[in-house]
């Protein structure tokens, strides 16, 4: 059963679709971890992409990204809700940026994000708790992204 607060919010409206990570953000559990999982596949879509295209995306996905979950915070009045999982995709995809090929590093970058972006370390606390909006909504997964991609890419150096 949704919540009350999520009513206004329509999987029919583009915005709301993207916002809510094309329903994953709706899990009545760990809707964050739903909404990275559900990056994945579009994760694996891109993946072959030369590296420009690919970081063409991501820009294009966070700016979109402010646009998409002000959106979807302006429909149920609260800031950065649980279900609102667009900042997870992209910063799902920031950890994957030139990633090695290969399951055990989707999993590696899967649990690398959600671990950053769970305990948010200085500074993404201190992003998420004073930047507000579709922008705030953004930045702090895009910082947990890149710390999780340092990780990964240290991780691949060391293999």
């Amino acid at each position: 059963m949704r919540k009350p607060e999520l009513a206004p919010l329509r999987l029919s409206n583009p915005l709301h679709l993207l916002a809510l990570g094309f329903g994953a953000g709706l899990s009545p559990v760990m809707p964050g971890t739903m909404g990275t999982l559900a990056a994945v596949p579009l994760y694996w879509l891109i993946q072959g992409l030369p590296l420009g295209w690919y970081l063409a995306l991501l820009v294009v996905g966070f700016i979109a990204g402010i646009w998409i979950c002000n959106a979807a915070t302006k429909a149920i009045g609260r800031h950065d809700h649980g279900a609102i999982v667009w900042d997870e995709i992209i910063g799902f995809g920031i950890t994957m940026t030139a990633a090695p090929a290969g399951w055990q590093w989707v999993l590696a970058g899967f649990v690398l994000f959600r671990l950053f972006d769970i305990v948010k370390p200085w500074p993404i606390r201190w992003f998420d708790r004073r930047i507000h909006g579709g922008f705030g909504i953004m930045l702090d997964d895009v910082i947990a992204g890149i710390f999780a991609w340092l990780c990964l890419q240290g991780l691949a150096l060391f293999r």
